[in-house]
């Protein structure tokens, strides 16, 4: 577990953590979005902003609410840009109409506000129809305090074939980012009905580039656990006749060492469902380890996003699910996010 004494940089700059303040040209996104799982699997959320240079006046923000009995608040959209400056003059928040992300404190804590109305669905509509129509809404608030629990991971930092990879083509999908898992507290209120609540969620901070076209498939997962354990890893499936795929893994241990690992048992999205699904995965340590991780999602929603594509893409265009589950490793339990994507050829539907 952190502590006040450590350094959670893992050797990143603070500049890394500040936004981009003033409109970039029209190619970059600066984006801030975090997951967030309830300690004991009843809920969870997915909530960011995406700041985008050709429409800098008005941020597009995302917000999915699920519970694990099914129901799911969802809004997508844009808000109005508001100032990126915090009250000591540092350009630390992120914020676009009813979303406030802040950096309190760089690399150790960081807050996401939100008032406004969110639409009612659930996770099997949404699987049916990712573009339904918003007609029920609800009245939601929440404060969520987030202190970070690891250093941070850049992808393409820990396995020199995983950095081989991400220098072609495959590095644009992600564009420059980094993920830091943490622990947070925070008050949940749905249409007058508050509750507080101490959870588990992984911040993702991501300045630069990012191309879609040609992308094929991921499977990303992430979670840290009560001792301080924790582990992370991001692949692409491997394609036939084509360079190696992009696959990077690490575990820390709980004393804080982190240790990079491949994963060689990763369970790629081929089927759609709202919940209930194996998601265990296996990691092999650069040190010889073998790391198993059984995995139990409790909340699956398809992606409201990238669903309606241009009409030169590919039909065959990867369908993406985000979900969180529950993990156990030797024993112990906690919970974390899973987002994995498959083209439909390979998926049964």
């Amino acid at each position: 577990m952190a502590t006040q004494a450590q350094d959670l940089s893992g050797g990143l700059p603070e500049s890394r953590e500040y936004v981009v303040a003033e409109r970039p040209e029209d190619g970059i996104r600066d984006a801030v979005n975090v997951w967030i799982e309830e300690e004991g699997g009843a809920f969870a959320m997915r909530v960011g902003v995406e700041a985008v240079g050709a429409q800098w006046e008005r941020h597009e923000l995302w917000l999915d609410i699920a519970f694990a009995d099914g129901r799911l608040y969802s809004r997508r959209g844009n808000g109005e840009t508001r100032s990126a400056y915090g009250a000591d003059g540092r350009p630390t928040v992120r914020a676009a109409g009813p979303i406030r992300f802040e950096c309190v404190e760089p690399f150790r804590r960081w807050t996401a506000r939100f008032e406004g109305p969110v639409a009612r669905t659930s996770a099997q509509e949404i699987l049916d129809d990712p573009d339904f129509v918003e007609s029920e809404w609800a009245d939601i608030s929440f404060e969520v305090d987030m202190d970070m629990a690891a250093i941070p991971w850049e992808p393409g930092s820990i396995l020199s074939e995983a950095a081989e990879a991400l220098g072609g083509e495959q590095g644009d999908y992600m564009s420059p980012r980094y993920e830091q898992l943490f622990r947070a507290r925070g008050t949940l209120t749905i249409d007058g009905e508050a509750r507080s609540f101490k959870a588990n969620g992984l911040r993702i901070r991501r300045t630069g580039f990012r191309a879609f076209a040609g992308f094929w498939g991921h499977c990303w997962q992430s979670a840290v656990f009560p001792s301080g354990r924790a582990f992370g890893f991001n692949s692409y499936p491997p394609r036939e006749g084509e360079p190696p795929s992009y696959s990077e893994g690490w575990i820390i241990d709980a004393d804080g060492t982190r240790v990079g690992a491949r994963p060689v048992g990763i369970p790629w999205l081929r089927k759609l469902v709202t919940g209930g699904e194996d998601v265990s995965c296996v990691l092999e340590t650069v040190d010889g380890r073998r790391i198993e991780i059984g995995g139990l999602t409790f909340a699956n929603t398809r992606s409201r996003g990238g669903h309606v594509l241009p009409p030169d893409w590919p039909k065959d265009w990867p369908i993406v699910q985000q979900s969180h589950a529950v993990y156990t490793w030797d024993g112990e339990r906690t919970t974390g996010m899973v987002e994995r994507s498959s083209k439909p050829s390979v998926m049964e539907l």
